[in-house]
């Protein structure tokens, strides 16, 4: 979605039983090398109703989410909105625009992956995973879904494990948020 790789970062989202959950996993990595084990890549935001991870480089993402809340401050927490809005600010502002990160936003209702080139992309399954080791955690959250009585928590937090048992850009310092 972005010109070049988002590395050094792993989160998926997936909606499941009724529930949603993020995770992310630590890992900080400069070129090859491990700068930070236990980062934290999601949080809740909007009064806890709205669970948001990021992949990409950590000072733009940081931009991101306060801009991000602003957006669901502005439009009293509507998830569909403030995402929308967000990605045509990030589009068509010069400064936004340089920001190399994707963001991974849920509420009770949906799940969006927001890009710097104006996507929001709502999942046909309810799973979004992003960054590198994304695809990954993406096919372990699907299968999990299809084949385990797991909750949507018990999901992420395994598809975590096995991305980061195959993605040298992902460890197992894994942090949930969930709804």
């Amino acid at each position: 979605m972005t010109g070049t790789p988002i590395r050094g970062t792993t989160v998926v989202c997936v909606r499941h039983k009724g529930g949603v959950a993020l995770a992310g996993d630590g890992q900080v990595s400069i070129g090859a090398t491990i700068v930070k084990a236990g980062a934290r890549k999601v949080r809740k935001l909007y009064h806890d109703r709205v669970l948001a991870g990021f992949a990409g480089t950590a000072a733009d993402a940081f931009a991101l989410f306060e801009k991000f809340e602003a957006k669901l401050d502005e439009y009293r927490g509507n998830l569909s909105r403030a995402a929308v809005e967000l990605a045509k600010d990030w589009r068509t502002n010069r400064i936004l625009r340089r920001l190399e990160a994707l963001l991974a936003v849920a509420d009770k209702d949906h799940s969006f992956i927001i890009s710097g080139t104006g996507e929001v992309i709502e999942p046909d399954d309810g799973v979004i995973g992003i960054g590198s080791g994304g695809p990954f955690a993406v096919a372990a959250a699907r299968a999990l879904m299809a084949y385990s009585d797991l909750d949507a928590k018990q999901i992420v937090e395994e598809a975590m494990r096995i991305a980061a048992a195959i993605c040298v850009y992902t460890n197992d310092r894994i942090t949930v948020e969930e709804l």
